[in-house]
């Protein structure tokens, strides 16, 4: 069983958009008025979309272009839950769960336990999965001040109806980490985060050809794995969703593309990310963004003895170009460990990679 991680960065490039939302704006001067999500960092603005926000687009794309079928949601009071079956559904499996139920008592055999009465003894049972997948806010690489512009409602008979909306222009970065070994291999320890399956769900994953294997990072415990062909698809697929992924606030009159502009995409043996600090800002007032090949190259030779396989770097054309020449020199002076291709090429050839590592 191996540690493998995939560590994915994204540099997006957008225009006069509002992707993520936080409410109203209690500083505009118009009565309907909305705010985008910033924060502030060394006393300075920068615009954001939420983690959770880029995952409902994850999940949206891999059920629109990949055809996943997704996990229903419940609803009930002031909760909501999927199925919490990473068997049937590949999202479960991937972007985690928790669920409270009452679950049936099984006897050694795996038969129903009954009681005096003879009805089948149930039990409380919560099951939590930790997400496989992990990924940062998407955040504007360097400092924004997003502008209100007047809009309104004007189709309407008598006067209009004005409303604020924040818009800004912004190339920024996001961060993920897929952990390979998990996809499709669940554990059913009394621990939070870590009863992945139900004992009825255990027992029909092994009766369906899943197997035992032991977990070598705790001792005398083992894991549930599924089939190889299963895990290696839902992986794969989660990454080549990226090539397609849409989603963000106002698309209707803002669209923006949220498909990556620049992408790193490489497997390694620990969970550090290699690549968090490749995109960078200049300028007097931090407001320029670059990519720092310098940076780049001091993570692969810091982290040589960690990659799996080869380093794929994706870029668009037209997304900055100055950058060209230095990619395709470190391409020459790291021939056997990068390869420099378009963004779909890139994360093909990536998850072709992925194929031959996974278990």
């Amino acid at each position: 069983m191996k540690n493998l991680k995939t560590q994915g960065l994204v540099l997006l490039d957008v225009d006069a958009v509002a992707l993520n939302n936080a409410g109203k704006n209690t500083t505009s001067n118009f009565d309907n008025a909305v705010a985008t999500k910033r924060i502030r960092k060394n006393g300075k603005t920068y615009v954001y979309v939420s983690g959770q926000a880029w995952r409902s687009w994850w999940r949206d794309s891999l059920q629109k272009n990949i055809n996943w079928n997704l996990s229903p949601i419940t609803r009930d009071a002031k909760i909501a839950y999927t199925e919490a079956n990473p068997l049937k559904y590949a999202d479960d499996d991937v972007f985690g769960y928790m669920k409270a139920a009452k679950d049936i008592v099984l006897d050694e055999e795996g038969n129903a336990v009954l009681d005096k009465k003879g009805k089948e003894k149930t039990e409380n049972v919560t099951v939590t999965r930790i997400s496989p997948l992990k990924n940062s806010a998407i955040i504007s690489v360097a400092s924004v001040n997003p502008e209100e512009n007047w809009s309104s409602m004007a189709r309407q008979e008598g006067d209009s109806v004005p409303y604020g909306k924040h818009e800004y222009s912004a190339i920024m970065k996001g961060m993920f980490s897929l952990d390979l070994a998990q996809v499709g291999t669940f554990s059913d320890y009394n621990k939070t985060g870590y009863v992945n399956l139900s004992a009825i769900l255990k027992q029909e994953a092994l009766n369906n050809g899943a197997i035992e294997i032991e977990d070598k990072f705790v001792p005398n415990h083992k894991l549930i794995r599924i089939d190889k062909e299963t895990r290696v698809k839902r992986a794969t697929d989660t990454i080549k969703a990226l090539k397609n992924i849409s989603g963000g606030a106002m698309q209707t009159s803002n669209m923006g593309d949220v498909t990556p502009k620049f992408i790193v995409l490489a497997t390694t043996t620990t969970g550090n990310h290699p690549f968090s600090h490749i995109a960078t800002k200049t300028g007097a007032y931090d407001e320029y963004a670059t990519l720092d090949i310098n940076a780049l190259k001091e993570a692969i030779i810091d982290y040589k003895e960690d990659f799996e396989g080869k380093i794929f770097i994706g870029k668009r054309a037209g997304f900055m170009d100055e950058k060209n020449d230095a990619l395709a020199n470190l391409v020459t002076e790291f021939p056997s460990l990068i390869e420099l291709k378009t963004i779909n090429e890139a994360i093909d050839s990536y998850c072709e990679q992925v194929k031959g590592q996974m278990d």
